[in-house]
C-alpha cells in the first residue's frame, strides 16, 4: 500500500515535465490525481499513461478562474474532498530588463502568480483537514540570472506565498511547503532555448550544479511526494532545494 491510498490530489500543468512525474509518483503512492493544463493532447495521453482508474484530466488555463471552478467541481463530484495540491503549472521567458514588455509581464505573473494564487484559494473549501499543499518555486528566485529577472521575481512570489499560507492554513492543519527545482530535464527547456540551441544549454546548465548533470523530473517528483505525505508531517513553510548543490555549494 503506497503512503496516499485512498487521498485525492490535484497538479497543475500535469500533462508534461515535473508535472506528469509527479502526477505518476502520486498515483504511484496510491493516489487519485486530477490534471490540468491547457493541452487535452498531453492530458489524454498522461491518463492513458497513468491508468483511468487513477486519474482524471481536466483541461484548463489555471489563469481563467472559470476553469479553476470546473476542475474543483470534477474533484467536489468524486465526493472525498482534497488532499494534495501540487501548484506546478508555470511559464518563462528570457528577456532583458530593457526589452520586457507589458504583455510579458502579465503573462509570467498571471500564469506563475495569479494562477498559483488562486489555485490554492479554490482549493480551500474542499481541502481535507492534514492536507498537503506543495507549490513549485525555482532556484531563479535567488540566483540572478541575466535576463531572467521576470521569471524570477514570480518565483520569488511564489516562495514568499508558501510562508505566508503555512501561517494561515496551520490552523486547519493543512501544511504549505514549496520545492525550488533547479535545472531540471523537461521539454521546457526546447520551449525557452529553442530545439537548436537546447543542447548546448543542457550542457551549461549541468555545468551549473554541483552534481555535474541536470536533474530528472522524477527527482522532483519523489520530493514533491515526500512533502504530500505524512512522513513530512513535521515540515511547515519549507523551502525543499532539489537542484544537484547549484545554489547550496
Amino acid at each position: 500500500m503506497g503512503q496516499l491510498e485512498g487521498k485525492t490530489a490535484v497538479v497543475t500543468g500535469g500533462g508534461t515535465g515535473i508535472g506528469l512525474a509527479t502526477a505518476v509518483r502520486l498515483a504511484a503512492e496510491g493516489a487519485h490525481v486530477f490534471i490540468t493544463g491547457r493541452r487535452k493532447a498531453e492530458l489524454d495521453a498522461a491518463v492513458e499513461a497513468i491508468g483511468p482508474d487513477r486519474a482524471t484530466a481536466v483541461a484548463g488555463d489555471v489563469t481563467d478562474l472559470a476553469d479553476l471552478d470546473r476542475l474543483y467541481e470534477a474533484v467536489r463530484a468524486r465526493g472525498r474532498g482534497l488532499d494534495v495540491v501540487f501548484a506546478n503549472a508555470a511559464t518563462a521567458s528570457l528577456v532583458p530588463l530593457e526589452q520586457i514588455t507589458e504583455e510579458q509581464y502579465d503573462q509570467i505573473f498571471g500564469v506563475n502568480v495569479r494562477g498559483v494564487l488562486f489555485t490554492v484559494q479554490k482549493a480551500l473549501p474542499l481541502l481535507n483537514d492534514g492536507a498537503s499543499v506543495i507549490l513549485n518555486a525555482s532556484t531563479a528566485g535567488d540566483n540572478g540570472a541575466e535576463a531572467f529577472s521576470l521569471y524570477a521575481a514570480s518565483k520569488a512570489a511564489v516562495r514568499s506565498f508558501a510562508r505566508g499560507w503555512a501561517n494561515e492554513l496551520k490552523g486547519r492543519g493543512i501544511r504549505v511547503n514549496a520545492v525550488s527545482p533547479g535545472p531540471v530535464d523537461t521539454p521546457g527547456i526546447k520551449n525557452l532555448f529553442g530545439a537548436q540551441d537546447s543542447s548546448d544549454v543542457r550542457t551549461k546548465l549541468a555545468g551549473d550544479t554541483a552534481i555535474g548533470r541536470m536533474g530528472r523530473p522524477e527527482e522532483v517528483a519523489a520530493v514533491v511526494a515526500f512533502l504530500a505525505s505524512g512522513q513530512s508531517s513535521f515540515v511547515l513553510g519549507a523551502n525543499w532545494y532539489v537542484d544537484g548543490g547549484e545554489n547550496q555549494i
